[in-house]
């Protein structure tokens, strides 16, 4: 069997950023299946790699997290352009994996479906485009119709679907009947990340001796609402609370918060930018809690977000400001705490306890890695993933 994989935002482990598309094409090397993707890349020309045995297409098609509405609109539509282009030209491919987000990957797929009829699969990370609508970001009456007129049908074209939650299949479900929906979540790297002793020398380096850390690790976007999270450093520096906050990635809110933790006069936080596989392993070194942040938005609960499953891995205690499954899980597995997305104040009434009970932190923690093992670990959702490629 040789199977496509189709991402636009595809990672490998060196260089950091969400790699669960890596871990599938690498779940299925494993099992011997040909497998072949086909990214975008800041490059200016087309490249082409072996690594690790995939077969990696880097197409010359720029995207950045700071792209406006319609930057990142040209880059998708591009990218569908040029992927169907060389997808055409690979021979002998028996089935393509289609992920989003974006939803436009879904329309590649199915443009290769018409033109040479290869089935696809298609995984949906985040409801698309239900999140942009919520958020305000698409108001225009006919193209929303259009955009859910594509949505419903690339699901209907699709041989199965793949979902990242419960609640994903759930709402997929209200709009199609009759296709097979998986749950695959996203993975927690069980053999990377895990529970260690805080480094001394990286706690220098980060200046956190003595502190509690809290630390959030991921895009720095409008929908990730991350005012409340400087929110928290500013009400936790008026409660004179021992507490650091470390907040990692980019993206194009980073200026905004930066600017504003300087006007807030914030000593308690520092910002890293981006950072690399490697490097978010020194940050889990030194944390106590994982900060899971959202805007206060229904759809964006639906998600299955990277930074979770890391933190759950590293044996860390999470911390959400948003309802649904994951807040659900974390409070029946004992390893998190909610905070009202409305009352920043309550970060300070939920961390204190855990601040002066390094036991009922460490509690939570083992609690973390535990439901890392039981229910996300890497081996066993790579295997899951591999059958559905099974004769």
């Amino acid at each position: 069997m040789k199977v496509l994989i189709l991402h636009q935002h595809f990672n490998v482990p060196e260089k950091g950023g969400a790699i669960r598309s890596y871990y599938l094409a690498k779940a299925l090397m494993d099992r011997g299946v040909e497998t072949v993707v086909i990214t975008g890349s800041n490059e200016k020309s087309y490249r082409k790699e072996n690594y690790e045995g995939i077969e990696v297409h880097y197409l010359p098609v720029g995207y950045d997290n700071t792209f406006g509405f319609v930057a990142r609109s040209f880059s998708f539509l591009k990218y569908i352009k040029q992927s169907v282009a060389l997808a055409r030209k690979i021979p002998h491919l028996d089935v393509c994996y289609a992920i989003s987000v974006p939803l436009t990957v879904g329309l590649a797929a199915l443009w290769l479906k018409r033109k040479t009829k290869l089935p696809y699969i298609f995984e949906v990370g985040d409801l698309w485009p239900d999140a942009p609508v919520q958020m305000g970001f698409l108001k225009n009456y006919f193209l929303v119709s259009i955009l859910f007129y594509l949505e419903r049908l690339i699901y209907q074209e699709a041989e199965s679907i793949v979902a990242l939650s419960l609640s994903i299949k759930e709402a997929i479900e209200k709009k199609i009947s009759g296709k097979e929906i998986r749950i695959i979540s996203n993975m927690a790297d069980c053999s990377y990340y895990g529970p260690e002793r805080k480094d001394s020398l990286l706690e220098d380096k980060f200046k956190v001796k003595s502190k509690f850390v809290v630390s959030y690790i991921g895009t720095a976007g409008v929908a990730n609402g991350l005012d409340y999270f400087l929110a928290c450093a500013n009400v936790s520096r008026e409660a004179e609370l021992p507490i650091h906050f470390i907040l990692c990635g980019d993206g194009a809110m980073l200026p905004y918060l930066k600017a504003s933790s300087e006007r807030l006069g914030l000593r308690n936080i520092c910002f890293t930018g981006f950072v690399n596989r490697a490097q978010v392993k020194e940050v889990m070194n030194v944390t106590d809690a994982v900060f899971v942040c959202y805007k206060n938005v229904p759809i964006l609960q639906t998600g299955s977000p990277n930074k979770y499953f890391d933190g759950l891995s590293s044996g860390k205690m999470i911390l959400v400001n948003f309802g649904g499954w994951i807040k659900d899980e974390i409070e029946k597995a004992g390893c998190g705490i909610y905070l009202s997305p409305g009352q920043p104040s309550d970060f300070v009434q939920g961390i204190e306890s855990f601040i002066s009970n390094k036991n009922k932190t460490a509690q939570f923690q083992r609690a973390s890695r535990n439901l890392a093992e039981s229910n996300y670990d890497r081996k066993k959702l790579s295997d899951e993933f591999a059958n559905i490629f099974s004769p």
